[in-house]
């Protein structure tokens, strides 16, 4: 297991992570909302996972409008519309409830924190700016640096190499248990925020340490509350 306290920066995934990326088709789709979102996220991450095999990459922007363009038509929705409201709603989604307290604590005791996120530099520009974020969390860091969606290695090796530091001296947060993976892999100290309390892939990698809320972080890192 890695030595939490040891880590000199904190490094977070965006979406899932930071932002419900779930909010837009909540907040436009009503009852048909879960299904949608749930389709839309699916293809979104598998689509990366594919063209990242296939040597075939398009920016996060590219795969998030044409899994929604699935996820729409698999649920008989013809509605230019409502697919644009959708796409323009992901410049601005909202903060986990956790998320705030979490950051300005780790801010104010001066821990460095950045984020690493498969979205365009533009997209991670909107949706920081929009939570406010600018100060709270730098560098924002988009894997388009390298071609190559997580969780190839090369991907964790942008925020290493960024950051300056070895990776095990790096704490790498996500909600997603596949990325926890990954950067644990990579050699990041590796925490995996279990939002929804699911199990555990099998996959090489394992997390460092396990937190059903961000608001349990500050206490790994030995960060008084």
């Amino acid at each position: 297991m890695s030595d939490l306290q040891g880590c000199r920066a904190v490094v977070f995934d965006a979406y899932g992570t930071l932002f419900d990326v779930v909010a837009p088709a909540r907040d436009l789709l009503g009852k048909r909302a879960e299904a949608v979102a749930t389709l839309w996220r699916r293809k979104q991450l598998e689509y990366t996972w594919l063209r990242s095999l296939m040597g075939r990459h398009a920016d996060f922007a590219q795969v998030t409008a044409e899994a929604l363009d699935y996820a729409l038509a698999a649920s008989a929705i013809d509605d230019p519309q409502l697919r644009a409201e959708l796409l323009a709603a992901y410049r601005r989604l909202p903060l986990y409830s956790d998320v705030p307290a979490t950051l300005a604590l780790l801010h104010a005791a001066e821990v460095r924190t950045a984020i690493l996120s498969n979205g365009t530099p533009e997209m991670l520009r909107a949706v920081v700016a929009h939570a406010g974020l600018e100060v709270t969390v730098f560098p924002v860091l988009s894997i388009e640096t390298v071609g190559v969606f997580k969780p190839h290695p090369k991907t964790y090796g942008v925020a290493a190499e960024r950051l300056g530091l070895e990776p095990d001296r790096i704490c790498f947060v996500s909600a997603n248990g596949w990325d926890v993976a990954g950067a644990a892999v990579f050699g990041f100290a590796a925490v995996w925020l279990d939002r929804r309390n699911e199990a555990e892939d099998r996959l090489p990698g394992r997390p460092a340490a396990r937190i059903p809320t961000l608001a349990e972080l500050p206490a790994l890192l030995s960060i008084a509350q």
